[in-house]
């Protein structure tokens, strides 16, 4: 593999890895997410993928990672983040890691147990198809938002969607779902960068989505669906502070803060 011009991988440890035997992987990034993860993880090895199933793992200590249950679900291959950083680290480890096993693309999604899993091929097709940044969306024809919170709703709505459509020029529609796909092109590209050490939280998911699009790389989104039990919303965003963060950081990469 040629590396791209600025290559800052987080420490990590490569915990077990089996033969790699499909073209692309998809990578489940998980924190303490216990029986959701399994539950997800049972539904996965029920469909036919044409990915093997990675886990980056920010540091569960809930057991819900060992490499013994891993492995009975068929999962390929588990990272361990080493150093700080959230989701953003966690990127960037599963990133660099597909691309030196020599990876054409990787297919992302959460470990809650909220996606719909079985839309994981769809992601690759389109991969196949030559896009480079494929968006899960809810809010196009096939896709489906349930029991979404009212809040997430209005400030996905009102600000997160139109600032990210109006900086990169593409009409996303559902810009804080997790669940994308992105070409090895992409990832490689220097004018992308994508493995510099600014990358360490939520930004990152924006960047992609912004500079995938103003730098040319072609980006489609497609439809998925995502489900909320109901009751108490589980999150691991603090209500206040948390929130504010968010929005903080959305604002400084419309305005180009991470930008080459």
């Amino acid at each position: 593999m040629i590396k791209p011009k600025y290559y800052e991988v987080p420490s990590y440890e490569i915990v077990f890895s089996e033969e790699k035997i499909h073209d692309y992987c998809v990578v489940v990034f998980v924190i303490n997410e216990g029986e959701k993860l399994h539950r997800q993880l049972d539904k996965m090895t029920k469909l036919s993928l044409s990915a093997d199933i990675v886990i980056s793992d920010g540091g569960s200590t809930d057991e819900s990672t060992t490499e013994q249950t891993l492995k009975s679900k068929a999962v390929n291959t588990l990272l361990l983040k080493k150093e700080a950083g959230k989701l953003g680290t966690q990127m960037r480890i599963a990133f660099s890691w597909a691309m030196e096993r020599g990876y054409k693309g990787v297919v992302v999604i959460d470990g809650n147990n909220k996606d719909s899993v079985e839309n994981i091929n769809d992601f690759i097709e389109r991969l196949e198809e030559g896009y480079d940044h494929v968006q899960g969306s809810r809010f196009i024809p096939g896709g489906k938002a349930i029991n979404t919170p009212i809040s997430r709703l209005i400030g996905l709505k009102l600000l997160h969607a139109p600032l990210i459509r109006y900086v990169s020029g593409f009409k996303y529609t559902d810009t804080t779902n997790g669940f994308r796909a992105y070409s090895r092109k992409l990832l490689l590209a220097d004018d992308m960068a994508v493995f510099r050490d600014v990358f360490k939280s939520y930004e990152y998911h924006y960047y992609l989505a912004i500079n995938a699009a103003k730098n040319g790389y072609r980006c489609v989104e497609i439809p998925v669906s995502r489900a909320y039990p109901e009751g108490k919303v589980p999150t691991k965003i603090s209500p206040i502070k948390g929130n504010i963060s968010v929005i903080k950081t959305l604002v400084d990469t419309c305005r180009g803060k991470f930008d080459v």
